[in-house]
């Protein structure tokens, strides 16, 4: 080999040399900050995984609140194992010199979380509430229903008959070793809070307790569809109220049976509940499910009107009627 050719073999090698050299010193490092390093956290230290976080701003939350010290190889780490979309949201308790490695099967794992978030939707009853709370695996749902439905808060000075109406629909972190207790106080601790500012000034000039208002919120909450026809239909029940007429609400009938009905017919009319409001005037004896923020702003601020009824138009809206031949030929336009 000439020259030249000897002295371009020596600079490849070289190059070759000096790669290997840098790879292996990588991969060194990757090896050590993944599985290694055991200098964070300097002490025992809870994050909150916020829901809907991506990959990149759950290492920068584990960076700044001192968990891991190498977040490049943390996210390559994660995207080796092809998990950087699999973190679960929630809580999380990392005790003293834990390595990446050991923080990223806890993130994917979710099993070891303290708290756990979870949503309870708008017009759920108490014991779907219960059901959802089990389904999280935060407890039986038995002991969530007996909490909800045979405890009560304090309202205009007198105790409800349960908790029926005063589990706030929202979203809850929540302890993992929680009671039934502890979530009923975080939830009806949130309702307070969602009442609507002169709540006891505002039921006392409808005539009514707070606790019955609350009852109506629940009313239009399962009724209606769109927010802006909330407070007319609060308003309509008002105006029955006022009228001594029957609510004649189907959402009613429907919290007697256990289960869902998609629909109510002519014998469930019938039955002999104090939650039938075709057979008996008047309120149903508590809420019949737990009304969102809107529902409870329309119950407590109703819209004036002369309507008596309402039908579904099938579109997400309601027809209103002042006279019942009115509202017949809504029903015989919208309910063919």
């Amino acid at each position: 080999m000439n020259r030249p050719g000897r002295a371009l073999l020596s600079a490849i090698v070289a190059i070759l040399v000096t790669v290997a050299v840098i790879v292996s010193a990588a991969a060194l490092w990757f090896r050590n900050a993944v599985y290694g390093d055991t200098g964070l956290p300097i002490h025992q230290t809870d994050v909150v995984v916020p829901r809907g976080a991506s990959f990149s701003e759950v290492t920068s939350l584990l960076v700044r609140d001192g968990i891991i010290m190498h977040p490049v190889a943390f996210r390559v780490l994660a995207r080796m194992r092809g998990v950087d979309g699999d973190v679960k949201a929630g809580e999380y308790r990392f005790d003293r010199n834990v390595t990446n490695d050991e923080v990223l099967r806890m993130l994917v794992s979710g099993a070891e979380q303290v708290a756990i978030w979870v949503t309870i939707p708008e017009g759920y009853t108490a014991r779907q509430i219960a059901h959802t709370l089990s389904e999280h695996k935060l407890g039986r749902e038995n002991q969530f229903a007996q909490t909800f439905l045979h405890e009560g808060i304090e309202l205009d000075g007198t105790r409800t008959r349960s908790l029926e109406g005063y589990l706030f629909p929202d979203t809850y972190l929540i302890p993992t070793d929680a009671t039934p207790a502890s979530v009923a106080k975080l939830l009806t601790d949130q309702f307070r809070a969602e009442l609507p500012a002169g709540a006891d000034a505002k039921a006392k000039a409808l005539g009514l307790s707070v606790a019955q208002v609350v009852t109506v919120a629940s009313l239009v909450e399962r009724e209606a569809k769109a927010d802006d026809e909330r407070a007319l239909m609060a308003g309509v029940y008002y105006n029955r109220l006022k009228r001594k007429m029957p609510l004649e609400v189907d959402a009613t009938i429907e919290y007697v049976f256990p289960e869902h009905h998609d629909v109510i017919t002519r014998s469930d009319l019938t039955i002999d509940s104090p939650y039938n409001t075709y057979l008996h005037r008047g309120l149903p004896p508590t809420p019949i499910a737990n009304p969102g923020k809107p529902s409870l702003d329309a119950a407590f601020s109703p819209q004036p009107s002369d309507y008596l009824f309402y039908v579904a138009k099938g579109d997400g809206h309601s027809a209103f009627a002042k006279t019942l031949s009115e509202h017949n030929a809504n029903v015989a336009r919208y309910l063919k």
